[in-house]
């Protein structure tokens, strides 16, 4: 069994980190970090333009056919340039909700455009502070109307439309698509401004049910997304290492580099060995994911973990790395910490998702 990535996915990955780094340099996400834009539209083009959004969804509904693995590789380069745009949102998310969830007329309505990068999705889920459990869910949908508040949400200030987890009549959680255009929408001040983020409140806003819905639909969608995020948190911890590896190379101290000190050297030593399980689990989970393999469930919460802690470890030590100056807002180091911490909790606590392995793992080992 072969773990890595084809030499066809391999190019597709320096494609893609070239591109990001001509197109995305850190100018572009201050510039959401600073309130300019709350998202970076004209790259949002280019990426449609090129299929990225689409990579997962088949060509018969407008997609690249890239597959899981062509997202995966995608979504590391998304995460290595801390990308200010709603790819999470729309292609993790939203348009896994509809692709495992939907009927084939609401694929055909929403996936074509999705992939073209017409519409921006979000997940909407979250009812304040907690972690994703069928009983957090409050919002209702009674005769087609849903009614509650969810914050935050990824992206919600800057989506058309939302996949939201609502109790239906019966008070059994499931999906539902609302449009946007008339719902109430509040931006929220996060730790990271560069990941837009909201509040959107639902009044007897109309709705449509996916065809397959219940909370192991939800779940589904989150254990997908959990692979597709652990990618964009290993693209963020590389990116942590190389800046760490790189200032105690050319930073010096005492006539000599701070690299060639052990206390650097340990640091960086742990940052790598705990980047490299997160990367051997992510491709575990990428195989998972593209084969649908039953074991999809516990790789998802092995590779979050793994990634969680592995992004956290990485952006923490490189800003210790940079010493007195990677404290500061000059330097880059707070962007990936900021982004480390988002992505975190995203569909999430660690705390949920070790607890969500433990429990995996002892219903395996009883089987």
């Amino acid at each position: 069994m072969n773990f890595d990535f084809s030499d066809d996915l391999k190019q597709l990955r320096d494609q893609a980190r070239r591109f990001l780094s001509e197109r995305c340099p850190t100018s572009v996400v201050r510039r959401s970090l600073d309130g300019q834009e709350p998202f970076a539209a004209d790259l949002w083009k280019e990426i449609a333009q090129m299929g990225w959004i689409g990579a997962a969804i088949p060509e018969d509904l407008g997609g690249a056919g890239l597959g899981y693995e062509g997202l995966c590789v995608l979504a590391e380069e998304m995460g290595r340039a801390i990308a200010p745009v709603p790819f999470a949102s729309t292609a993790y998310l939203t348009a896994e909700a509809i692709l495992t969830a939907g009927s084939d007329a609401q694929r055909r309505e929403y996936l074509p455009r999705i992939a073209n990068g017409s519409l921006i999705g979000c997940f909407a889920m979250d009812e304040g502070v907690g972690n994703p459990t069928a009983e957090a869910i409050h919002a209702r949908v009674v005769g087609e109307r849903l009614s509650g508040t969810k914050w935050p949400v990824a992206d919600g200030g800057v989506a058309d439309f939302a996949v939201v987890v609502a109790c239906d009549e019966h008070r059994q959680p499931g999906l539902f698509l609302a449009d946007l255009k008339e719902v109430e929408r509040r931006t929220l001040k996060t730790l990271d401004p560069t990941r837009n983020q909201a509040s959107l409140t639902f009044n007897g806003t109309p709705v449509r049910r996916l065809e397959s819905s219940g909370w192991g639909s939800v779940q589904r969608v989150l254990d997908r997304a959990a692979v597709l995020f652990a990618f964009e948190q290993v693209g963020g911890a590389d990116a942590c290492l190389a800046m760490a590896r790189d200032y105690a190379l050319e930073r010096y101290a005492f006539g000599r580099p701070i690299g060639s000190f052990q206390a650097i050297k340990h640091k960086l030593a742990d940052v790598y060995v705990a980047l490299e399980l997160a990367r051997s689990n992510a491709y575990y989970g990428a195989w998972a994911l593209g084969s649908d393999d039953p074991d999809l469930p516990l790789a998802a919460a092995t590779v979050r973990v793994s990634a969680t802690e592995a992004f956290h470890l990485a952006s923490k030590e490189n800003i210790q790395t940079h010493g007195g100056i990677g404290f500061t807002w000059a330097v880059d180091c707070h962007l990936f910490y900021r982004r480390s911490k988002q992505l975190g909790l995203a569909i999430g606590s660690l705390p949920f998702w070790q607890d969500r392995l433990a429990e995996l793992l002892e219903t395996r080992n009883a089987a």
